[in-house]
């Protein structure tokens, strides 16, 4: 089989049969995650990631290669995951600005546009790390650059260029010891290559049906109950994307809101280039539709009469965050716009309160057990009625998309506070001083954080060998800011060996919150263990309610 040219028809195949076939191995992905914790979701954050675009992307029905470009680049930007579905994004985001120009891609382009994707990914991390996705990705690029000079034959190139990134993938471990050690290939490299595997197949005529599964959303939580028809002001909730073709200033975007707010509320307007990402609760979704018209052509249009089917528990889901955003943006409306709001991500119903007694505007659950995307920070950003946001992602795997959502505002400063853990976010926060300049309490933040040591407890699923330490499966494991540094059978004790790594000479507290599997007897009991060890130290119980980590504790 030869073939020389790819167009929008069988471009779409193949990016759908890619999403496809790394949602079947998601599993297998988040399986060969170094560490073995509970929530190791490499698999499910490039899954998530990849199905935002497909879902657009399945819903184009004259699949011009342009169009698809649009919609692979801003449906995985916004829908991006944890670090490796950023930078699976921005892969996505740098190989489609190549092709958009195109009608049909040949082995010429295809190798310009791997290329292309391999510098903005690069790009977009601030401390590249070789062994990883950025390594499998740029192995490919440069098998690309050199099998087009050998051929025009676009089943022969992609063939060679899988088969060298599944030869660079291999060394991964060589490249990353922790990965020796543990006895895996970097999961993220393995997830670029399932994607581009899937692909493959499509090329070559394997059948995929993709079916967009039904939306998930994380956001700030509101509290639950029945919505009745009587409260619902206006009845259809309207989604849809226009696709620009016409310029589309910051003053069009406002004078678009505002004719939005004069039909509807719980709006939501988010653009990216050429593409408007809308959301509005409206009587009549004909005229925020003709208003959207002027602009350019729609897709993904999504009409719900919330009215009807209110009783249902998505609809009562989505209408809980929807009220939650009507609020926020009657508060704009009401309200001139603030100099400095917060943002947070949390992980527990008492670590968050603990925020929102400190001042936190707007809280994004999901830290631990599953990443935010780059899309609900945006909404987040949206819904904040501040010229300065501090965002505070409190886990590593938030940090780039938390700073993606920051490049992808336009109106308003965001200030991304590169927290860790959630000790380190709340130091940051405590030490903002609202007379001071953005900057120097940027500094303060990250000055405070500098001092804090953070530790987690959390149980193993798998054995494995990592940080010099043997783990069987279901052992407690006490993690540090720097890897695992107690391993045991006893939670009491793995916790206090853990406490014991982190205290120093000149430590004067300790801070316990407990999840949402241990009591606050068990809680206190240990306190009063680590205060009978380390009687200089004062020790603080917070209940977190976190799942998962029984303990999340720092020393400072």
């Amino acid at each position: 089989m030869v073939i020389q040219t790819i167009d929008g028809k069988m471009l779409q195949k193949m990016f759908l049969a890619g999403a496809k076939n790394i949602e079947a191995k998601k599993e297998y992905i988040n399986e060969l995650n170094v560490f073995p914790v509970p929530d190791g979701d490499t698999g499910t954050n490039m899954t998530l990631t990849i199905m935002a675009a497909a879902k657009e992307v399945s819903a184009i029905t004259e699949p011009a290669i342009p169009v698809l470009a649009k919609a692979i680049s801003s449906g995985s930007l916004r829908g991006a995951r944890g670090n490796s579905g950023v930078i699976l994004s921005q892969l996505f985001r740098g190989f489609t600005k190549e092709i958009k120009e195109y009608d049909t891609i040949n082995v010429e382009i295809m190798s310009r546009a791997f290329e292309r994707a391999v510098e903005t990914a690069y790009k977009a991390v601030m401390k590249p790390k070789e062994g990883t996705i950025l390594t499998v990705a740029k192995g490919g690029a440069k098998k690309a650059a050199e099998m087009a000079e050998q051929t025009d034959d676009l089943v022969y190139f992609c063939d060679e260029v899988l088969k060298y990134m599944e030869e660079v993938l291999s060394k991964t471990p060589e490249m990353l010891p922790v990965l020796k050690e543990a006895g895996v290939v970097d999961s993220g490299g393995q997830g670029l290559l399932t994607v581009l595997q899937g692909a493959y197949d499509a090329l070559l005529g394997k059948e995929v049906v993709f079916e967009a599964a039904p939306a998930k959303t994380i956001g700030a939580t509101v509290s639950s109950g029945e919505v009745s028809t009587a409260d619902i002001k206006f009845g259809y909730c309207t989604e849809f994307i226009i696709m620009l073709e016409k310029e589309y200033t910051a003053e069009t975007e406002l004078a678009f809101k505002a004719y939005l707010e004069s039909i509807g509320d719980s709006i939501v307007v988010v653009s990216d280039d050429d593409v408007v990402k809308v959301h509005v609760h409206t009587n009549d979704p004909g005229l925020a539709i003709q208003r959207a018209l002027t602009y350019g052509s729609l897709t993904n249009m999504k009409i719900d009469n919330m009215r009807e089917e209110h009783n249902e528990k998505v609809i009562r889901e989505a209408e809980k965050a929807a009220a939650k955003q009507a609020e926020a943006g009657q508060t704009q409306r009401e309200e001139p716009r603030k100099e400095t709001g917060f943002i947070s991500v949390s992980i527990g119903e008492g670590i968050n309160e603990i925020f929102k007694g400190l001042g936190v505007d707007y809280i994004i659950e999901g830290g631990q057990t599953m990443n935010p995307s780059t899309d609900d920070m945006l909404t987040a950003i949206e819904a904040v009625n501040a010229n300065n946001i501090f965002i505070f992602p409190n886990n590593k795997n938030i940090i780039l998309a938390a700073e993606q959502a920051m490049h992808l505002t336009k109106d308003k400063n965001i200030i991304v506070i590169p927290s860790k853990t959630v000790p380190q976010g709340i130091a940051a926060i405590i030490n903002f001083i609202a007379e001071k300049p953005i900057e120097e309490n940027k500094k303060r933040m990250l000055d405070a954080m500098g001092g804090i040591k953070s530790g987690q407890v959390t149980y193993a699923v798998r054995d494995t060998s990592i940080d010099g330490k043997t783990i069987k499966e279901n052992d407690f494991m006490g993690i540090g800011d720097s890897g695992i540094l107690a391993v045991g059978q006893d939670m009491k004790d793995t916790t206090l060996e853990l406490i014991d790594c982190l205290v120093e000479e000149d430590s004067e507290l300790v801070s316990l919150y407990y999840g949402s599997d241990v009591d606050e007897v068990q809680a206190e009991e240990l306190a009063e263990l680590i205060e009978k060890k380390y009687p200089e130290l004062e020790v603080e119980v917070n209940q977190g309610g976190q799942p998962i980590y029984y303990y999340v504790l720092s020393v400072e």
